[in-house]
């Protein structure tokens, strides 16, 4: 028998399985509310703001492919690149295309490439290890576009005093990543001192108690993830920093490749070209089952991941103990997959508009959150007929569910109708839940699976100093996947400030100048109805 909650039943959730559940089309950040970019320049500590959007503009899906329309920007604030670097990061008005089913390369490995290899989640491009750089024998001298291309210098090393603080930089406008984006002030061991003076943030902060979220996706369609993982492939283990398989090669001469083949000869290893100073001084150690939290040569592993429980080839940010960014950083130097992913000029084919959680046409949604010792989870369907009830179910694997809870259907037609369940005794770690909705008929179908882990709330904040004289600090300790507000409130509840911390980000610097010494509440809340308070205490 037919489902019966309108247009729409839990039948069109098979249809459009690819809104609901392929994180290739919702993981994007979709920048809903008009954000824009901020930029410092040298010698200006205060960013200034543009007009161009931050993050991603639209997401539109087809059969096999997800269209990206980004201009490249970040939430968090760029610049200034004190390497010289003329540019600043520029809208680059893109549409990137990306395959929904991405296909492992069973021939040979395509080598990545300057230039873009793949997209963060919040549109910004990925960069391989190079900058263009490479040693020239005849003069030898290190040379932009006119070396050998044999020793190759790794952005990472030649760079870093052009990055901001956020660990990217523009090429000719283009504002990138070579490496995990999160700030260098958060990592053990500070490379760079640029937040010091142009404070800013990255897109996540790294945490070695979970999972890192995925950040973004390759041009073979893969996901990446940030580096921390599960450390067995299957999810077991517990989390662990996932770890590149590529070492410092021992060497004094640069005359070979790490698999013997004489090549021109590179500068001899020295103070000004130590070893790590060119991508060829790395060499590949074969991990292998003994070893699951090694990667393979491409960067990557095959494994189960909280948005993909029944696993996926995935790459991982690599970083060292020290959280420093650990060759080859992201991809490489080939990628695992098929090639399939381009920057195109026009979508010629039909397409599906992605709202967010709900279905193409804005008629269910399902998500949860943590919310202390509990987790919470909350959706929605529209002009419901002859619609049941719900049974919630839970499961700790992603496969294997049971019934915890049962919802009464509202059964309104013609208006949209909300509802949420507690699971109070959620389990350790990351809880699957998913919807099996009844008819009155007894038929029944299945919502889409979400996750939600107990560590994470809808979202997670710091607040220091506390106390405060000339300023605070709102730190979020994940990717945040919505604008989450930020209210100072004298004790008797009278706002005296108000700021946005924008998706995106990870940061917000409130001066405390205007504000009369004495204690506050600060809030941080996002649309949804979640918050969190702390007291906070200015003393002048």
């Amino acid at each position: 028998m037919k489902r019966n909650i309108t247009l729409l039943s839990f039948l069109s959730l098979a249809t459009f399985a690819n809104a609901q559940t392929n994180p290739a089309i919702t993981a994007w950040l979709r920048n809903t509310t008009g954000t824009t970019a901020r930029h410092y320049v040298k010698g200006n500590y205060t960013p200034i703001t543009s007009t161009d959007s931050v993050n991603v503009q639209t997401v539109q899906y087809s059969t096999n492919y997800v269209y990206i329309r980004t201009k490249g920007l970040p939430a968090y604030v760029t610049g200034p690149f004190l390497d010289g670097n003329p540019s600043i990061a520029t809208s680059q008005n893109a549409i990137f295309k990306f395959p929904l089913t991405p296909v492992k390369n069973t021939g040979t490995a395509t080598s990545t490439t300057g230039g873009n290899i793949g997209i963060f989640i919040n549109g910004v491009a990925l960069f391989d290890y190079r900058d263009g750089y490479s040693w020239k024998s005849s003069t030898s001298t290190l040379t932009q576009r006119g070396g050998d291309g044999v020793w190759n210098r790794d952005a990472i090393v030649g760079e870093t005093i052009g990055f901001d603080c956020a660990k990217g930089h523009p090429a000719m406008g283009n504002y990138h990543h070579h490496q995990n984006p999160s700030a260098f002030k958060l990592d053990l061991k500070t490379l760079s001192t640029v937040c010091s003076l142009y404070d800013a943030d990255g897109l996540y902060v790294l945490d070695s108690t979970k999972h890192s979220p995925l950040i973004g996706f390759t041009y073979d369609g893969f996901p990446i993830y940030g580096a921390y993982g599960y450390k067995n492939v299957d999810g077991t283990g517990g989390i662990v920093r996932i770890k590149s398989s590529y070492a410092k090669r021992n060497i004094t001469k640069r005359t070979t490749y790490s698999d013997g083949t004489s090549v021109t000869a590179g500068p001899d290893v020295s103070t000004t070209y130590p070893v790590g100073y060119f991508r060829e001084d790395y060499q590949y150690n074969a991990t292998s089952a003994a070893t699951p939290d090694y990667l393979d040569e491409h960067n990557g592993r095959f494994c189960v991941t909280p948005e993909y429980p029944a696993g996926v080839y995935c790459y991982f940010a690599t970083v060292d103990a020290n959280w420093n960014s650990a060759y080859p950083y992201v991809v490489g130097p080939s990628f695992y997959g098929v090639v399939q992913a381009s920057k195109v000029t026009a979508i010629t084919e039909t397409v599906t508009t992605y709202t967010g959680g709900s279905l193409p046409v804005n008629l269910f949604s399902f998500n949860g959150y943590a919310d202390n010792n509990t987790n919470i989870l909350k959706w929605s369907t529209a002009s419901e007929i002859g619609n049941s009830h719900f049974d919630i179910e839970r499961s700790i694997d992603g496969v294997n569910f049971s019934k915890i809870g049962q919802v009464q259907a509202v059964g309104a037609i013609g208006t949209t109708n909300n509802y949420a369940f507690t699971d109070y005794v959620p389990v350790n770690g990351t809880d699957y839940y998913r919807l099996m909705q009844w008819d009155l008929n007894g038929s029944y179908s299945y919502s889409n699976t979400i996750t939600v882990a107990k560590a994470n709330a809808a979202f997670n904040v710091r607040v220091f100093p506390n106390p405060a004289s000339d300023y605070l600090l709102v730190q979020a300790d994940d990717i945040l996947r919505k604008d989450v507000q930020v209210v100072i409130s004298d004790m008797s509840g009278k706002i005296v400030l108000t700021k946005s911390l924008p998706q995106g980000s990870t940061l917000c610097y409130i001066e405390t100048a205007t504000i009369y010494a004495g204690n506050y509440v600060l809030t941080v809340l996002d649309n949804s109805g979640y918050k969190k308070s702390f007291k906070v205490a200015i003393v002048k």
